[in-house]
């Protein structure tokens, strides 16, 4: 799969089971708003394949993986650093 015009593909993180002091059940996928860029479209600038991103959870658009999502680069919040 390869991400096209202003498009970048994401896998998700697996769902955190604790955000600060509440444990969140795994059917709450809401709380996966983190993944790593694994394609970019041709028109996206801001961010490379294998960064960590941060992005609107909202925002995603499922694709025919379970676990990689579609957002468009303005729907990116951060780049995520070690």
């Amino acid at each position: 799969m390869k991400a096209i015009m202003d498009r970048v593909l994401i896998r998700l993180e697996e769902n955190e089971k604790k955000n600060g002091d509440i444990f969140l059940p795994d059917s709450f996928e809401k709380t996966r708003t983190k993944g790593e860029v694994l394609s970019i479209g041709e028109n996206v600038r801001a961010v490379k394949v294998g960064q960590k991103v941060l992005f609107h959870a909202f925002d995603e658009l499922p694709t025919i993986e379970k676990d990689v999502v579609a957002v468009r680069e303005n729907s990116l919040l951060a780049i995520l650093e070690d």
